[in-house]
């Protein structure tokens, strides 16, 4: 890897040009959402492109992040209709109240990093932030899906908005809801086309400018009707975009007015709670993905974040947090430093002065097809199946949060949430009240220094959300790179959240050098095999293996190789792969391992649990995978049936450079096979005719190389024990072919 990019100004010379390039791309996919995120809170559209541009600029110049992105996102959308709604007093100055709240929200925010207090976002239950974000997605889906029908719905209520929207549908205006359809179409396709045109721009992009040419086909500009299977529809500029000539125009001020009232320190703090706790989680996650392994100061960035806030607020725009979607675009077309996201504040500023007559040609319906998009994702039915996986307690906090948000407001809903996960951990911990917050607080867990100059983390009692912090407090005393053993075995619950703290905390000490295991859960039991599910002793339990596990060990001994069913926390040479470079490891576990008879060569095949996406929208898989460690040097390459790319292959490979390599003389491996790499010649020279035939003559598995190794899996599922079997004799196979090759 190459050495890490210097920062401030230095870093701003020597890279200007790679952070430039990437800042193009995350500048195209903001305007777009940041104008459709500015009209889905109910706000004016420049408000949104106000806080990316704020975002941009002001936050750059103090930040604790090295390359994420700033500015509105969907999580805010719920608070301003929140506050909107709240403060709404007939005069008009509804929003200005909202952002006197901006304002304050963002103050706090900065006195919270000053005192170093950015660790507080940890505490809040991992299942009722996610059920928060249902409900927020619900919010918008039920909002948005009018206007991307040409619908209207005057119901406060958000669930008679979706029950309106099914009932209307009948009275869709047609000529909106092409427009709709054809943007959603784009927006579900985009990735699966593979004419290159089509990626110049994102899809956010092509949804906008897609829609500008039914705009003058059915002429909105002028208030008509036309007609559709012999019915009227109205179609006119009320369908349009509205933004005022001049970006002055646009600045709004906030209006404090309202500051002694309950229902402006409601929009405060929920306002103040969601942006923090969704920023720090965001701010995590671009580390994790950062190709350089830089970590951000949170207490640092909730400071910046908070600054920018108040400024934007200031101007009339909405509350900034970090966005995981364009940092995750800034970062893969290479930006190295901060000042990419200052680029594209800049560049988002001269679009819109440059953009804005054509920006006024676009129909509302395009941006609202974004939000619709973005807010199914967000409560679509793979959250719900990720939450059921995690444990049927998560989807009870998560189901009762989203509920309670949904018939409240976010700030009942997620105090509501807090105490539903606060009375089921008590019920499950079969202790009294005053016994549970004993057990909480005066825990006895400690930090002990060992003769050899590791680490025990004794962990006691009740170890749920409300001890991360004092926890937070004890691994300060351990310094990085010590090696550490957290004991939790003297514990009778542990938490989901906790879990996740002691986690992510060993990731971040096993990166600076240490070695960190996690014990004491064999006589732990749990309601899922989610290896960070809640967790509960109970006297007398064993762990028992499962049937599939039983038959691995089974096989170990009858065929004189190694199984452990534990898990293993040790994966970092899965993310030598490319497949895995952006893709966080969760665990390995049901390690079955041995060596190929007379070829020297060791395997192993384990069950690995991988997250695909970030933040909250990551979901969580699990796979069963073979490495095989290779005693030469061979292309780095990856191997894939033809046809799955969007399922199971990185389609960022397609904009790295790398292309599907065929061979003519072998077209029917060339169709069967999408085979990809940067050394197109030291690839085409290692894929001989004996190889080739190989892999034409046997099943297709996705191959992977890193020039020493290979992975091979099959389906995104754990493999039943004769694939397993299977497993070891393809990969038998093909490392004696392999071996037997001069490269």
């Amino acid at each position: 890897m190459e050495a890490t990019p210097k920062t401030g100004i230095q870093g701003l010379i020597e890279n200007w040009q790679s952070d430039l390039i990437a800042a193009v791309s995350v500048a195209l996919i903001a305007l777009p959402l940041s104008l459709g995120i500015a009209l889905a809170a109910g706000a004016p559209a420049m408000s949104g492109i106000f806080s990316a541009i704020v975002g941009g600029v002001v936050t750059t110049l103090y930040r604790g992040g090295h390359i994420s992105v700033n500015g509105p996102a969907k999580g805010v959308i719920g608070v301003i209709l929140l506050g909107i709604a709240l403060m709404d007093d007939g005069s008009g100055k509804a929003f200005n109240y909202v952002l006197a709240a901006v304002v304050v929200s963002g103050a706090i925010q900065m006195v919270l990093g000053i005192l170093k207090l950015g660790r507080l976002a940890d505490i809040f239950h991992t299942s009722v932030i996610h059920g928060i974000l249902a409900a927020i997605g619900i919010i918008i889906f039920a909002k948005q899906i009018h206007v991307a029908m040409g619908t209207h719905s005057d119901s406060p209520s958000i669930v008679q908005n979706l029950i309106d929207a099914v009932i209307s549908i009948p009275k869709a205006n047609p000529f909106v809801l092409m427009i709709a359809l054809t943007g959603l179409l784009l927006l579900l396709f985009h990735s699966k086309i593979s004419n290159r045109f089509f990626h110049l721009l994102p899809a956010p992009m092509w949804v906008i400018a897609l829609s500008i040419p039914f705009v003058y086909f059915f002429n909105f500009f002028d208030a008509h009707t036309l007609s559709f299977f012999g019915k009227a529809y109205k179609v006119g500029p009320d369908l349009l975009l509205d933004i005022p000539d001049t970006i002055t125009d646009s600045i709004m001020h906030p209006d404090f007015s309202k500051i002694n009232t309950i229902e402006f320190w409601t929009t405060v703090f929920s306002m103040l709670i969601i942006t923090s706790i969704e920023s720090l989680a965001i701010a995590k996650a671009v580390d994790k993905i950062d190709p350089y392994k830089r970590k951000t100061d949170l207490n640092k960035d909730l400071t910046g974040i908070g600054l920018s806030t108040m400024v934007a607020g200031m101007i009339g725009g909405l509350p900034i947090i970090a966005v995981i979607i364009r940092s995750t675009v800034n970062i893969h077309n290479g930006a190295k430093t901060k000042w990419s996201n200052m680029y594209q504040g800049i560049l988002l500023l001269l679009f819109i002065v440059v953009l804005s007559p054509i920006m006024t040609q676009v129909p509302l319906c395009a941006f609202a097809i974004l939000l619709v998009y973005t807010g199914f994702k967000l409560a679509s039915p793979a959250v719900f199946k990720q939450a059921y996986s995690q444990g049927v307690e998560q989807l009870i906090f998560f189901i009762g949060t989203m509920v309670l948000t949904l018939y409240t407001n976010l700030l009942i809903g997620l105090l509501g949430g807090l105490i539903l996960a606060l009375i089921t951990h008590m019920l499950l911990a079969r202790v009294s009240i005053p016994q549970f917050f004993k057990m909480v607080y005066k825990s006895r867990t400690k930090v002990v220094e060992r003769p050899n100059g590791g680490f025990d983390l004794k962990i006691r009692g009740i170890a749920n959300f409300l001890g991360i912090l004092k926890v937070d407090k004890l691994v300060t005393q351990i310094p990085a790179g010590a090696d550490v053993n957290i004991d939790l075995s003297e514990t009778r619950l542990v938490g989901m959240t906790y879990m996740d703290y002691l986690v992510e905390y060993l990731k971040i000490q096993r990166n600076s050098g240490g070695k960190v295991f996690i014990t004491g859960l064999d006589s732990h039991v749990s309601s899922s095999t989610y290896n960070r599910a809640l967790k509960i002793s109970l006297t007398g339990s064993k762990t028992k293996l499962s049937q599939r596990q039983k038959r691995l060990r089974n096989l170990a001994t009858e065929k004189d190789y190694q199984y452990s069913s534990q898990v293993d926390w040790n994966t970092t040479y899965l993310k030598k792969f490319h497949f895995f470079e952006i893709r966080p490891i969760e665990r390995k576990y049901n390690c079955l391992s041995g060596t190929f008879a007379n070829l020297d060569v060791s395997w192993e095949i384990s069950d690995v649990t991988y997250n695909e996406g970030q933040a909250f929208t990551a979901e969580t898989f699990n796979t069963t995978l073979m490495v095989i460690k290779m005693n030469k040097k061979i292309p780095v390459f990856t191997m894939e049936k033809e046809g799955v790319l969007e399922k199971i292959f990185d389609r960022v490979m397609a904009f790295t450079g790398y292309k599907d390599i065929d061979f003519e003389m072998y077209p029917d491996f060339s169709k069967k096979f999408l085979l990809m790499g940067n050394n197109e010649s030291e690839i085409r020279s290692f894929f001989t005719d004996e190889i080739i035939r190989f892999f034409e003559n046997h099943q297709i598995y996705h191959i992977e190389s890193n020039g020493e190794a290979l992975i091979i899996f099959d389906k995104i599922k754990l493999a039943r024990t004769d694939e397993t079997i299977a497993f070891i004799e393809y990969g038998k196979e093909l490392t004696k072919l392999l071996e037997s090759k001069t490269v």
